[in-house]
């Protein structure tokens, strides 16, 4: 077994361009995503923050760390899966978040999960 096999995650992605929320006209483009983190590790771990690097196609990067997501630090065991959704709005129709979690285990050793960079994108805007 080796040690970051001991502590890892997977996340997935799924995003939606929420059109009846956006506002075209004046370069409002909102975006929901839905994360499902599944605790891959063979050690109970507790997701205690996140930190977004979200960037428009006009090169303008917004960051956000906070505790939790979406008001929770959920405790996941091992095999366990949390899924949330949120939302972002961008002032471009295109843009990409990527990121990572930072977790604390159950025997106090804490480490990230990086999340690699996804798109967001209004339909029909990307070939």
């Amino acid at each position: 077994m080796t040690a970051d096999k001991k502590y890892d995650c997977l996340v997935t992605i799924r995003t939606t361009y929420l059109a009846d929320q956006s506002d075209i006209d004046n370069s409002q483009h909102v975006f929901s995503y839905t994360i499902n983190i599944t605790n891959t590790g063979n050690v109970a771990a507790q997701l205690i923050s996140r930190h977004w690097v979200i960037t428009d196609s006009n090169n303008k990067i917004q960051e956000v760390r906070g505790l939790g997501v979406v008001g929770e630090q959920p405790l996941l065991e091992p095999g366990a899966s949390f899924e949330y959704t949120s939302g972002t709005m961008l002032n471009t129709p295109v843009g990409t978040m990527q990121g990572s979690y930072q977790f604390t285990a159950v025997d106090g050793t804490q480490f990230d999960v990086p999340i690699s960079p996804f798109t967001l994108a209004m339909p029909r805007v990307l070939h």
